[in-house]
């Protein structure tokens, strides 16, 4: 299998950065996240990218960002919440080992607090994060390898539950 040992994808605040570093440390693997390098490509924040150039402008360099990651990185890749929308990067994930991580609406309230800093979620959030997940979550289960639930759990359980779903082996 050629791309990355482990993509991660879930929704915004789920923690697919924390479990991604805590994944890549166990697997003495590199890790990589195309918000961070949307980020550094563009030298501007991703909610900045949405007001100045709206979602669809947003989504066409992310794309780019994913492809350019599965291609390149070999180990450990989170994508951004929104990555699976697209036909495209969900074929590109065919064949890879994805882990899915999922949590419910109580606890993206708990762990994000569902702040303005989320573009999509800046007007009533907990009702945009339920449509949000409801749109996404077949997407998310289309391309998943496994599905790990989050809630409820530290960081380092996620993690462990993940390289158990994925019988991954620490290094």
């Amino acid at each position: 299998m050629s791309g990355p040992l482990l993509v991660l994808v879930g929704p915004m605040g789920v923690g697919k950065s924390t479990v991604g570093q805590l994944l890549a440390e166990r697997l003495d693997a590199g890790y990589r996240d195309t918000d961070d390098d949307i980020v550094a490509e563009q030298g501007r924040a991703i909610s900045d990218i949405f007001v100045e150039e709206g979602e669809a402008a947003f989504r066409a360099i992310e794309k780019q960002a994913v492809r350019r990651a599965l291609s390149e990185h070999q180990g450990v890749l989170a994508l951004g919440g929104g990555a699976i929308l697209d036909a495209d990067t969900r074929a590109l994930l065919a064949g890879q080992r994805v882990v899915y991580l999922s949590m419910d609406v109580e606890e993206a309230v708990k762990r994000t607090g569902l702040n303005a800093a989320r573009p999509l979620l800046a007007v009533n959030p907990r009702k945009q994060w339920r449509e949000l997940m409801e749109a996404r979550r077949h997407l998310y289960e289309e391309v998943a390898t496994v599905v790990v639930p989050t809630d409820g759990r530290t960081p380092e359980e996620v993690a462990q539950a993940a390289l158990d779903a994925v019988e991954l082996k620490e290094a």
